[in-house]
Parts: structure tokens; sequence; C-alpha cells
């Protein structure tokens, strides 16, 4: 049960978490680094047509960490926006993205309080300043900095679970931007997906006979309710829906994740660390926002939307996804389905991602018009 009581399951489990062990000292990862080694020279890009950028670039105040990947710098530009808060994807991107290099330029970066962007500023000068609102600007103001340096005149917006909150402001709020927007693990309504979340527990602790969770959900039933959503409650509602499969599916255990980063090229061990200290630096301070989240007054998108919805997702949950898309009017809107997987759609099937992109998402993101310079 240790990945079950992680910083981010603790609060809503916005993403795939971390374990939280952020006031620990920072352990000596030196022995990965042979594996290290391997894996950077695998991924390491050769092609001439190719690029491989990892930058830090001031972005909303403070310096936020980049990460360009792609086989040709003609392809459609991806601007991914992880999950968390705070739990970048740079240090397992190795685990999923390379076939995706080849027919996307794709971007990745650290949002403010996450991993080698946490390290790159005072924590003092970004406290005051995480809001969802300045997450948004942050999204808005890298992807008219990519258009520029890589000439651009769209990009494609795709974002896993908390940076779906973030990627949906940013596309409703500058759609000019962006070829289309792929949601992944999509928060439409956080009451309703902590509802959905805690009743598939609930039920299924009951099926199993597992009298210590069917009395530690009743202790905080009836959930969400009325009731204030506290770190606590949270916690409780949380815990086994994930320990049942709603995270990653069939698995009670994500060693592949929470322990992937030790194997990252692109990390190094205080970057590491950080991933857990910016959970824990962020996740309170959005905590009251987050529980604000409600989409479902968006009749209307104005760019193409595509979701990619994990069958067994009960982090956040697919239905309430799959209703919103069934009635919201889109110049092109699509579902797809992952049959085995729940929130990590990207880790748990790659394949089924990368064709869904290519049939999907690819055939939208075609350049009509210059470049900006």
């Amino acid at each position: 049960m240790r990945n079950t009581v992680s910083a981010l399951m603790m609060v809503a489990a916005l993403c795939a978490p971390h374990a939280s062990r952020a006031q620990d000292a920072c352990p000596d990862r030196s022995a990965y680094a042979p594996a290290r080694e391997i894996i950077g020279d695998l991924g390491r890009i050769v092609a001439p047509t190719g690029v491989q950028d990892a930058y830090a670039v001031d972005i909303g105040g403070i310096r936020q960490w980049v990460n360009v990947r792609g086989q040709d710098r003609d392809n459609p530009m991806v601007l991914f926006v992880h999950g968390g808060p705070a739990s970048p994807v740079i240090p397992t991107l190795w685990q999923f993205q390379r076939p995706l290099e080849e027919y996307f330029t794709v971007v990745n970066y650290d949002q403010r309080g996450a991993g080698k962007t946490l390290t790159l500023n005072p924590q003092e000068a970004v406290a005051d300043t995480l809001h969802v609102q300045r997450y948004v600007d942050d999204a808005i103001a890298l992807a008219e900095y990519l258009r520029t340096r890589y000439h651009k005149r769209k990009l494609v917006l795709m974002a896993h679970s908390w940076g779906t909150v973030v990627a949906m402001h940013a596309a409703l709020q500058r759609p000019d931007l962006f070829h289309a927007y792929v949601g992944i693990g999509q928060v439409i309504n956080v009451r309703t997906n902590e509802q959905v979340s805690f009743d598939y527990g609930l039920r299924t602790a009951r099926a199993r006979g597992n009298a210590e969770a069917v009395r530690e959900m009743e202790s905080i039933a009836p959930y969400p309710g009325d009731t204030p959503i506290t770190r606590e409650r949270i916690i409780i509602a949380r815990k086994w829906p994930q320990f049942y499969g709603g995270l990653t599916a069939y698995r009670d255990e994500s060693m592949y994740y929470f322990q992937g980063p030790r194997l990252s090229p692109d990390y190094d061990d205080a970057a590491r660390c950080a991933i857990n200290a910016g959970s824990v630096f962020t996740l309170g301070r959005l905590l009251d926002e987050f529980l604000q989240v409600d989409f479902t007054g968006v009749e209307e998108f104005p760019i193409p939307v595509v979701m990619f919805m994990g069958r067994h997702d009960y982090t956040t949950p697919s239905e309430p996804t799959a209703a919103w898309l069934a009635k919201v009017r889109a110049p092109y809107k699509q579902g797809v389905w992952f049959e085995r997987s729940a929130h990590m759609i990207p880790w748990e099937e790659p394949g089924r991602t990368l064709v869904s992109l290519l049939e999907h998402v690819r055939p939208l993101a075609v350049d009509d018009g210059p470049a900006p310079h």
C-alpha cells in the first residue's frame, strides 16, 4: 500500500503520484548511472532533421525547464501539459515517448513548483503565484514562445490529469494558438469525479470482502456529500479505488512509474528529489481552487477536441468525460476508449496512444499559413 498514501493521492490524485518522502535526505542514485547511459544513448536523436533541446526559459516571471524532442522538426509540434500538480513527465518520458517522436515534435515542461523548475527558483518567489490562472498563463506564454522559436503557426495541445485543467482553460482562452486539444484522464467536474471514484472503491471493497476498506470508506460516507472535502477525507476516498486498479489497470503497485525517474537520463538526483518536494509544495496551495473546477457548463469548444479515456480510470473517472463529449459542440470531436488502461494511458497502452494520435490528431495539425517570426 506504499503508493496509495503518496502526496498526490492524498490530495485527489490529480495525476499519477510519486511516493511522498519529501522530507528525507536526497538519496544517492549513482548506481543507476550505467543504465541511464544506455537509455540516454538509445533515445539520442541523431537524424539531421531532428531536434533534441533541453533548456530553461523565462515564463511568467520565473525560469521553467523545457524539453523538446523529435525526429523531424517539420512534424507537428505537441505541447504536453503534465499532471500533478508537480508530477513532471520528463523523468519518465523515456518509457513511452520515443515512437511518438517519429511523427511529432514533443515538448514537455516542468510547471512552476515541479521538477527542475522547482530547483531553478526560490520557493518564496513562487509560493504566492500558485493559482490555476497563473498555470494557464504559463502554458499560453510557452506556446507563444515555442511558435516563434520553432516556426510553428499552431501547436497541438495535449494534457494529462491535473494538466487538463490548465490546458482546457488555455484552449478556451487562446484557441488561435492550437490545432487541437487532446485530453488524457480529463478532469470535467471534480466533485463528480470524487463521487464516481469513491463509489467504485466502496462497491469493489464490499464485493471482495475487504472489511478494512469498507470500514474506512464508510467512515466518510456519503462522499463527497455536503461535508467539506478535506485532505483527510481525500486520503481515505482515494486510497481504495486506486488499490483496486483505478490508477493503473490490474495493478495495486506501479513501480515502473514511481521508480522510473531513477533511470532517467534527463534528471540528476536533485531533480528527482524535487518531484516529491514539488508535490508537498504545490498541493495544499492549489487544493481549494482545484476542488472548484467544473467544465460541465462548457457547451461549445472552439477547436477540435479528442479525449483519451481509460476504461478502468477511477482516478479521474472517464464517465463524466464521455458524457461531456457527447453534448459539446466542436469543429471536430472524438472519444477514444483504452480498454486496458486506467489513468496512465500513455504508459499502459503506448502503441494505441500513438495510433490514436496518428488517426485522430495528426490530420488536424496542418499549417495553412506562415509561421510567426
